[in-house]
């Protein structure tokens, strides 16, 4: 009877691992980058940088636009043209993995001098999403406006799966600099994973408006001696305040936070999310980011490391 049992078990076990399908988001393996050669200008030095960028294996010389033709990802890294100047910005960089590539995501003080006088100085945190960043980027006031976040999505997953490495000193303070003005405050900057399913519509004036269909959110409160492998973050489907996981940086995206699309007509607007759908309701656009801080635009603790890899659905 015992042997029974026992081989009675390993064949539901069987049965539910058969049950798992595992689909690989496209390079979310992370052993694929384009390599881009940016020569910043003159006034603040006219050095040739590196900027790297996750899709299919390329190298790119010249200040030009990233084309974005065969990728699904955008990150931090920026091409940048202000007033004229040329300025890159790195905190998303290949790096050794456990099994080959990942992706090392940085929280960073970005700063140039300009004509060796004026010192400008922007904190960033490293960040890889779903969706395209308009370059040459000509303003920094609202960063979100210049990203398109999501891609067309029709699916609907069980969870996100990834495996991840994270270095967060956690020292309680938090700096606030935006080009020429730095503050330091008590604060604390956790890493955060966040995949949102949406069904978005566009209204007759052109607005872009969404519901929340599915949502899978975590943040990375700690340091991880060692890589974190399979982690699975399920989705939850409809209101997810009503969840017994639910936490509050779960909510809806409002704000500050806004993020932006291109609607019918080339036009870009703000993302309207503006409430929870039916479990059920069906799911047009997915959001998915990664980031080594999570307070938002120009404010982050320093150093905060997060490493990603092989990310992949279940259904």
């Amino acid at each position: 009877m015992a042997k029974i049992q026992v081989t009675i078990l390993c064949l539901l076990a069987c049965l539910t691992a058969s049950a798992q399908r595992y689909e690989k988001v496209p390079f979310g393996d992370f052993n694929q980058w384009a390599v881009r050669y940016i020569t910043e200008s003159k006034v603040i030095g006219g050095q040739e940088k590196i900027v790297y960028m996750l899709g299919p294996t390329d190298t790119i010389r010249g200040n030009v636009p990233y084309s974005y033709k065969n990728t699904i990802w955008s990150s931090s890294n920026v091409f940048a043209k202000v007033v004229g100047v040329v300025k890159t910005s790195t905190n998303v960089t290949p790096d050794d993995g456990p099994t080959g590539k990942c992706a090392k995501l940085v929280s960073q003080m970005v700063s140039c001098k300009v004509a060796g006088i004026i010192n400008v100085k922007v904190m960033a945190a490293g960040s890889i999403y779903w969706g395209q960043t308009q370059e040459p980027v000509s303003a920094i006031s609202n960063p979100y406006a210049v990203m398109t976040w999501g891609i067309p999505f029709f699916k609907r997953p069980k969870a996100l799966v990834f495996n991840y490495k994270a270095k967060i000193p956690n020292t309680g303070k938090l700096i606030r600099s935006t080009t020429f003005r730095a503050t330091e405050f008590d604060g604390y900057d956790p890493a955060e994973v966040v995949l949102i399913l949406q069904n978005r519509w566009e209204d007759e004036d052109g607005n872009i408006h969404a519901k929340r269909v599915g949502t899978a959110m975590c943040q990375v409160e700690r340091s991880t001696s060692d890589w974190i492998i399979d982690c699975r973050l399920p989705v939850i489907y409809g209101d997810a305040r009503k969840h017994k996981d639910y936490k509050p940086y779960m909510d809806l995206i409002t704000g500050y936070k806004n993020m932006y699309a291109f609607n019918s007509k080339g036009k870009k607007k703000p993302i309207l999310e503006e409430g929870w759908a039916d479990s059920d309701c069906p799911v047009t656009h997915a959001i998915l980011w990664f980031a080594s801080g999570s307070c938002g635009a120009f404010i982050g603790a320093l150093d905060n490391v997060l490493w990603v890899d092989e990310v992949r659905l279940e259904y």
